[in-house]
C-alpha cells in the first residue's frame, strides 16, 4: 500500500470540513500510509481551529498556512510538501466514500494512469424544496452539461476531467502544476494539459464524492457567474481555448442569442422575433424538464428559477469576461 498524500484547499469551511475530515478517517486506507493537508487561506471563520483539534488528536492531518489565500497557490504548496507516491486534490466542500482512496490508488496502478476520479454526486446539507431544486439542476445535463463525472456512466472510461483527482506525484513533473493565474478553473486546465501532451486520465464510475451544494438562489448566482467568468480569463491567460471543453463556453452562446438580435433591432427592428423564439424555445425545453425532475424536488418553480438562474449567471459572467480580457488588451497596448 504507497503512501498518499491528500491536499485540501480551504477557506472560511467551518460548515463542512469536519465532514470532510471525517469521511477521510473513516477510510479503508491504512492511515499510517497517508498523510493530510489543509492549506487554508487565512479563514476568517472557525476553520483553522477545527482542523488543529483533529490535529492534535491524529497527527497526520496537517494545517498549513496559505499566506497568498489564492486557491491554485494553496494547491501547489500542498504538492510541494507531499511525500506520498500519490497525490488527491480534494475539497473540503465535499465528503468520500469509505474506499474512495483504496479504489483509486489501485486504479490509477492497474491503468498506468496519470490520474483517476470518481463520480461525483451532488447533495446539500439543508433540505429545503428550494435547494433540493438547486441539486437536481446540478446532476442533469441541461444544467452541468456532458460531464460524466457528474451526469453518470456504466464503465471505466478514458475523459478529459475528473473531479478530486488521484495524480501520479511524478505528473506534476512531468506536465507542471497548477497554473497559479488561474482562481478558478486550475484543475480542468492542469487536466487539459495533461491529455494534450499525451497523458491518460481515467473516470472509475464505481468510485463516489459527495459535493455539497449552494442552498439558495444568491449563492449559486455568485457561484456560477464566477464559474463563467473565469472560463474566459482562463481561455485568455492559457491562450487557448484548448484550455477548456465547449460545454463551458455553452452558457454564453445562449446569452449571446438573447442579447445580439436584441441589439440589433435597433437598427432592423424585425430580428427582435430571433430573441423571442430563442427565449420562447430556451422556457419550453425548461419547463419540459422542470415536470420531468419535480418529482424529485417537489417544486416545479424552484427548478424553473435554478434552471434560469445557473445558465444567466454563468452566461452573464462569461460575457463580464469578454469584457475585462478586452480592458486587458486595450491597457496593454497603450
Amino acid at each position: 500500500m504507497p503512501v498518499i498524500s491528500i491536499v485540501i484547499p480551504t477557506y472560511n469551511e467551518e460548515r463542512y470540513v469536519a465532514a470532510c475530515l471525517d469521511s477521510i478517517l473513516a477510510s479503508t486506507y491504512n492511515p499510517k500510509m497517508m498523510e493530510v493537508f489543509v492549506v487554508d487561506g487565512m479563514s476568517q471563520d472557525k476553520t483553522q481551529e477545527i482542523v488543529e483539534a483533529y490535529h492534535k488528536e491524529y497527527d497526520f492531518i496537517n494545517m498549513v498556512q496559505n499566506v497568498a489565500r489564492d486557491t491554485p497557490k494553496g494547491m501547489n504548496l500542498g504538492i510541494q510538501k507531499s511525500r506520498g507516491e500519490f497525490v488527491f486534490i480534494l475539497s473540503a466542500h465535499a465528503s468520500y466514500s469509505s474506499d474512495y482512496f483504496e479504489k483509486l490508488v489501485t486504479s490509477i496502478e492497474e491503468l498506468q494512469a496519470d490520474c483517476v476520479g470518481g463520480m461525483l454526486l451532488t447533495d446539500v446539507k439543508n433540505q429545503t424544496r428550494k435547494s433540493l431544486s438547486i441539486k437536481e439542476i446540478l446532476m442533469h445535463k441541461f444544467g452541468v452539461g456532458n460531464a460524466l463525472f457528474r451526469t453518470g456512466c456504466n464503465e471505466i472510461r478514458e475523459v478529459d476531467t475528473v473531479a478530486f483527482g488521484c495524480y501520479r506525484k511524478s505528473a506534476f513533473d512531468k506536465y507542471g502544476l497548477f497554473d497559479e493565474k488561474l482562481i478558478r478553473n486550475q484543475d480542468i486546465e492542469l487536466n487539459k494539459r495533461i491529455i494534450n501532451a499525451g497523458g491518460k486520465i481515467y473516470l472509475i464510475p464505481n468510485v463516489e464524492s459527495t459535493y455539497y451544494a449552494r442552498e439558495n438562489f444568491s449563492a449559486l448566482a455568485k457561484n456560477q457567474y464566477q464559474n463563467g467568468f473565469w472560463n474566459i480569463l482562463t481561455a485568455y491567460h492559457t491562450k487557448t481555448l484548448n484550455s477548456l471543453s465547449f460545454r463551458h463556453f455553452v452558457p454564453l452562446l445562449f446569452v449571446f442569442s438573447l442579447l445580439l438580435p436584441l441589439l440589433f433591432t435597433l437598427v432592423f427592428s424585425e430580428l427582435i422575433w430571433i430573441t423571442l423564439f430563442s427565449l420562447f424555445s430556451y422556457l419550453s425545453l425548461v419547463i419540459i424538464i422542470a415536470i420531468k425532475l419535480k418529482k424529485n424536488s417537489n417544486s416545479f418553480l424552484y427548478l424553473i428559477i435554478s434552471f434560469l438562474t445557473l445558465h444567466f449567471s454563468y452566461g452573464l459572467g462569461s460575457l463580464m469576461g469578454i469584457i475585462a480580457v478586452l480592458q486587458k488588451i486595450l491597457k496593454v497596448n497603450r
